[in-house]
Order: C-alpha cells, then structure tokens, then sequence
C-alpha cells in the first residue's frame, strides 16, 4: 500500500538547499530540489510503513532535519507562512588551524588581481614573476596558527591564472609545478583541454615564475567575462565561449597593450596559507 504525503518548508537559511529526502528507512524519496519548490510545497507518493521524513541540505551550508509525518488540513497547510531565518548555519573561524579558505565543508576560492599600466609606447608581456610565501601548519595543541608549526613549501602556490587587457585574453591558464628530473613528462606541456590550458610553473630565487600564454580570445567586439551566478564574491568569471584552446604552431598573439591584469586563483585546496606579497611583469617595448 501506498500514501501521499506533503513536504513544505516552514523555516529555512538563506544559503540552504538544494535538498535531498529521505524515509526513515533511507530509501530516496527525492534528490536535488530546490528550497523554492519545497517553500510552495511538493507531494510524493511512499509506501504506507513510511513516518518519519528526512532533508538533507547539499548545498553549502550543510544541515539534517528529521520530522515525524503529521496529519494537518488542506487549509492549515496552504495558509503556513515560510519565515526565513539567518541562524541555521554558523560557521566557527580558528578551530583547525591546518585549513584556510574552507568555509561549511567546501573550497572557497582565494582570488587576487594585479593591475598595471605602461606609460607611452605599447609593451609586451614576457612572463609572470610572483613573490608569494606558501605556508604549511601542522596541529597545535591550542587549535591556532602558530608561527612555530609551519614550514615553506616550494611545491604549492596559484593553481589557475587569467592574463588579458582590454583586447586579449590568455584563457584559464591552468598551474602546475614543473615536473623535476623528468624531461618527457616536462614536453608534455602545455596540455591543450576543452576549457583552459596547463602550463608549468617554477619557483627560482623565491620567485613564482610562468609563460607560456598567448592570447586566445575570438572575438574582441564581445565580452570577454560575464557576472557570476553562483557566488557573489565573484566579481566575474570567463565567457568560455569566445575562447580558442586549440594548438597554435604560427599564430600565437602575445600581450600587447598599455595595461595588464593579472588574475590568481586557487581553488583546488585549502590546506595551505599563501601570503601574497608583491609581483613584477617583465616585458618589452613594442615598436611599431
């Protein structure tokens, strides 16, 4: 036998949902909906034995909720105002000091752009060299950073970076240490994907250093970046459409302008502290 029940969201967070649902015997009742479609309200058909419901909220802010199924009229259901609430999820700073840019159990991730403008003639990038310290730490016995439990590593940094100006484009550059003592994984660069392109990175004289770029934008009367949906301190994101990752043997147009951008990003691991100090763009006058 089977029955119909009713699921609407009474009180929620602002960054809950989507939501999963689950019986009290763990079998999938629903999967991925949305706070909205829970906050007018949903039915599902389970099987009679079912009383207890369970949502699970997968999105960034994490949280369970077990209710008992009740029996209410069709009136006291419809009428039920949903209340948004900001104190369903908190989130405690300096409690592991060995992760930074992890917030609710997932990746954050730490962007810094640099600006530059040359004066009078245009001038062409050469590469990128980054004075960045990348700190490891390990536990204390406090649960705080201490200046004692660390050490400098040489292998971590940036793991994507975006070049361009008001013209050009590098793409998503995608960052990776130089492979060591290994020159047929070392040729192997740069690896042209779908959707960016990875290059190598070293570390020389405590500086980061990379090249490799050119620029690959396709069309220059459309944007080349467009707001982001997903995460409001994003201020923009790549218009991935109206870039060419494709391999290039002639036609490879450098940086060329009277300004730069440098865009940093690392968002694949949060188990690192990197201190950004400052950056140099060694580049040429360009004569024309």
């Amino acid at each position: 036998m089977s029955k119909i029940i009713s699921i609407k969201l009474t009180k929620f967070g602002p960054n809950s949902g989507p939501f999963d649902i689950y019986d009290q015997f763990g079998n999938v009742i629903a999967k991925g909906v949305t706070k909205k479609t829970l906050i007018n309200g949903i039915s599902y058909t389970v099987d009679d034995s079912v009383t207890l419901i369970e949502l699970i909220s997968i999105g960034e802010c994490k949280l369970e909720k077990r209710k008992f199924i009740i029996v209410i009229t069709q009136q006291e259901f419809f009428e039920t105002k949903p209340k948004e609430i900001a104190t369903g999820c908190t989130w405690r700073h300096l409690t592991n000091a060995t992760i930074y840019n992890t917030f609710y159990g997932n990746i954050a991730p730490y962007i810094i752009e640099y600006p530059f403008a040359y004066t009078y003639q245009d001038e062409i990038l050469q590469n990128v060299k980054d004075y960045t310290k990348v700190y490891k730490y390990f536990n204390h016995s406090e649960g705080v950073p201490s200046n004692y439990n660390k050490i400098e590593v040489n292998d971590a940094w940036f793991n994507k970076a975006i070049l361009y100006n008001g013209q050009q484009c590098t793409g998503l550059l995608e960052l990776v240490p130089k492979p060591l003592h290994n020159l047929s994984q070392y040729l192997s660069y740069p690896k042209y994907n779908v959707d960016s392109k990875t290059i190598t990175y070293t570390k020389s004289d405590n500086f980061y250093q990379y090249n490799t770029f050119w620029s690959v934008l396709q069309n220059k009367t459309t944007p080349m970046f467009e707001r982001s949906c997903d995460n409001l301190s994003i201020d923009k994101v790549l218009v991935q459409a109206n870039m060419d990752y494709s391999t290039r043997s002639f036609k490879k147009e450098p940086l060329r302008a009277k300004e730069l951008k440098v865009r940093h990003i690392l968002d694949d691991r949060s188990d690192v502290n990197v201190v950004s100090q400052f950056i140099i763009t060694p580049s040429q006058i360009s004569y024309k």
